[in-house]
């Protein structure tokens, strides 16, 4: 079965661009329904890459495709765990997803794995090998306040997504507060405009501003360089 892959851009943004753009967009788009009372909600997730970095070196070279796995909970919160596939192609990205519990998830964030995968979900099953075959380990931590916003037509999402931090502390995945630091300059963010097979014109004419301009962005690869490299804040 072909794999069904969606558009995915992305926009680093000012504060002062966020704000006309949000007046725009809140016209014609709701938010998401989980955005909660505060209109936005946590992320954080905890990335894992081989002992050889090759899903870090694949971003640096832009391989295509390429994959990365990564287990992410919202709002702090240990009572949902995803773990997901993204697979990027061209372009263009598909992701497979599951849930764990959190005995499994803390399984693999201490270096111990499952012993039996067998019956468990294909994408769980896929995991566990490269865990065991390629000595899968979380590398780090993105997290970050995703404003989310949703169309029907064409299965558009639009967010902003501040703050976003990195930490190394992979033992305090599930903590409240998790020590952090910033992978951006102060006062940007990023947009990121998702849709299947078409964009609608009037979301389209609505994303239009001067000096907004399409980029590659990797939050996993910004915040790994970070932690590998030191301090080294996203260039513009």
């Amino acid at each position: 079965m072909a794999l069904e892959y969606r558009h995915e851009l992305k926009y680093v943004v000012a504060v002062q661009q966020i704000e006309c753009l949000r007046s725009r967009i809140r016209s014609i788009m709701p938010l998401d329904r989980y955005a909660g009372e505060k209109g936005k909600y946590n992320i954080r997730s905890v990335y894992f890459d081989d002992y050889r970095n090759s899903c870090y070196l694949e971003n640096e070279d832009g391989t295509s495709p390429r994959e990365k796995f990564r287990m992410r909970i919202y709002n702090a919160d240990s009572k949902e765990i995803h773990l997901e596939l993204k697979r990027k192609d061209r372009g263009k990205t598909h992701k497979d997803s599951c849930i764990l519990t959190e005995t499994e998830c803390r399984a693999f964030l201490n270096g111990r794995g499952l012993s039996d995968s067998q019956e468990k979900q294909a994408l769980l099953r896929k995991f566990c090998i490269k865990y065991k075959a390629e000595l899968y380990r979380p590398k780090v931590i993105v997290e970050y306040e995703r404003e989310p916003y949703v169309y029907r037509n064409g299965n558009v999402r639009i967010t902003f997504d501040m703050d976003i931090r990195s930490s190394n502390q992979i033992d305090s995945f599930f903590e409240k507060k998790l020590f952090t630091r910033p992978i951006m300059p102060s006062g940007y963010h990023l947009l990121e405009v998702k849709y299947d097979e078409y964009l609608p014109d009037h979301i389209y004419r609505s994303l239009q501003l001067d000096e907004l301009y399409q980029t590659t962005f990797s939050k996993y690869y910004l915040c790994r360089r970070y932690n590998i490299g030191g301090v080294k804040k996203y260039g513009f």
